[in-house]
């Protein structure tokens, strides 16, 4: 798979290319195959980058049709800038502080007001990551639904769209951090404790379990950078 830096590359390379004014809106964009083998590079790496463009609106995909740049390209370009989701590994190390102290906040609210059926989902969530040890892309979406229903379970709507705007930024890295079982189980017990404390209804509890799956996840994603957090 190809590494961060690299997808980062390709992003930054693609979005000269659209907003050099050669690429008028809504032009259909060519096959990954065809990105892939004009920039020198992977496939997985072009896929990695058109989803980062994805997320920040420069393009659409639409399903049995292809991508396709958005209108309005220059106008999205200073804040795409802005977050920096091009710029690698301090802009993201500055994301992932960020998620942390979000996921807290929101575990500590959820423990105070989450729901019984709200509980329910994330256990049903908990059953699939356990039972996914050894397919970690279905672990990897189970892990996040759990996080989703922590956020839901704030009562806090602009907490949980922030969160929601942060994985989503992060999600190039996230896919790629759980690299092994040994990582998924780690963080299944986590998820475990987190689990507990909301049923204790124990925001103390909740917020200490999380600070601490926070941080063992937030070493994972970075170690992909080749360094510590």
């Amino acid at each position: 798979m190809e590494q961060g830096p690299v997808v980062s590359e390709v992003a930054e390379r693609l979005l000269a290319y659209f907003t050099s004014g050669d690429v008028a809106p809504g032009t259909r964009l060519p096959a990954e195959r065809q990105l892939a083998a004009s920039l020198g590079v992977g496939r997985s790496a072009v896929r990695g980058a058109l989803a980062a463009l994805e997320i920040l609106g420069i393009v659409v995909a639409r399903p049995g049709s292809g991508t396709y740049l958005r209108d309005g390209t220059s106008e999205l370009l200073p804040r795409t800038l802005s977050w920096g989701l091009m710029l690698g590994e301090p802009r993201t190390r500055e994301l992932v502080e960020l998620r942390g102290g979000l996921e807290v906040q929101a575990v500590q609210l959820a423990a105070q007001r989450v729901s019984a059926e709200a509980l329910e989902r994330m256990r049903a969530s908990l059953a699939v990551m356990a039972d996914s040890l050894d397919n970690l892309a279905a672990f990897v979406e189970a892990d996040a639904a759990s996080h989703r229903e922590i956020a839901a379970g704030s009562g806090n709507q602009v907490l949980q769209e922030l969160l929601q705007s942060i994985r989503s930024l992060l999600r190039i890295w996230v896919d790629r951090a759980l690299t092994d079982e040994g990582h998924a189980a780690a963080a299944l017990a986590e998820h475990r404790r987190i689990l507990r404390a909301l049923e204790a209804r124990d925001p103390a509890a909740a917020a200490q379990a999380m600070q601490s799956h926070m941080a063992t996840a937030a070493a994972r994603l970075l170690a992909g950078f080749g360094s510590a957090p």
